[in-house]
């Protein structure tokens, strides 16, 4: 191993600036999924939770998309896409530094990634929809408050609040689960990595690839997924420890009064 060989390859010019410009990608790739996914999860959670009677039957599709995309890897669903999954037609160009077949290929996979997420924050969505006490929609009826407007207004909020630090965790996971795109794409933080490390032996100055070139560069793959996901992880503790102050705080009112 020639360990100064190996980071001299990331005082290339170029290189830094192609892993960061693939930690932003990752960053946004995620990001969006998770937007996305939080927009269809919330209608499959609505959905699973108050669909009976005549409109049972969108429970039962709701329900077996959960469980169908939940309970299978992320990486078939990946490569599932990536054969039969459509591509809209203004997709069909080159933009963001990619050929267009990159472009369409990105596509596909970021639609297993929402397909694959959604279900799974459809999951965390519902549990806050069951920790809304059945009073608050008797309540909202009795103000005048249709269905949608209850949801919107009322229900979805409280929903929302209850477990926004389990979808910063859900956030962490997508974060690193964005790395299953390097088998099809060239986009995000890992693939870029494993391009470099292809061609590691025009960087490190030595003419052959190295042992320690593997432990370099994956290493600040390591290095910048443990900054980003250990970020976020303090948030969401903070915001798990904020809440037992938050509720202490009228109790010992109460016990002043």
């Amino acid at each position: 191993m020639d360990w100064a060989a190996s980071f001299s390859i990331l005082t290339r010019p170029g290189v830094m600036t192609y892993i960061l410009t693939g930690v932003l990608f990752t960053v946004v790739i995620a990001a969006a999924a998770v937007l996305v996914s939080i927009v269809l999860g919330s209608i499959l959670a609505l959905v699973r939770n108050y669909c009976t009677g005549k409109t049972r039957i969108f429970k039962w599709i709701a329900t077996a998309y959960i469980e169908l995309f939940r309970n299978t890897p992320l990486l078939l669903w990946i490569f599932v896409c990536l054969i039969i999954c459509p591509v809209p037609g203004f997709l069909a160009r080159r933009m963001l530094g990619l050929t267009s077949v990159e472009v369409q290929i990105l596509f596909r996979a970021f639609v297993a990634l929402v397909l694959f997420t959604s279900s799974v924050i459809a999951e965390i969505i519902r549990g806050g929809l069951n920790s809304i006490p059945k009073g608050q929609f008797e309540a909202a009826h009795s103000q005048g408050f249709g269905t949608v407007q209850t949801m919107v207004y009322i229900v979805l909020p409280q929903a929302y609040k209850a477990v926004v630090p389990t979808l910063l965790s859900q956030v962490i996971t997508t974060i690193k689960d964005s790395s299953y795109l390097a088998n099809v794409a060239v986009i995000e933080l890992m693939s870029r990595v494993r391009r470099i490390l292809a061609t590691s032996n025009m960087y490190n100055g030595v003419g052959t690839q190295l042992t320690s070139d593997v432990f370099v560069l994956f290493g600040v793959a390591f290095v910048i997924y443990f900054i980003i996901n250990f970020t976020l992880s303090c948030i969401v503790r903070a915001m798990q420890n904020r809440k037992p102050r938050q509720a202490a705080r009228p109790a010992r009112a109460a016990e002043r009064t």
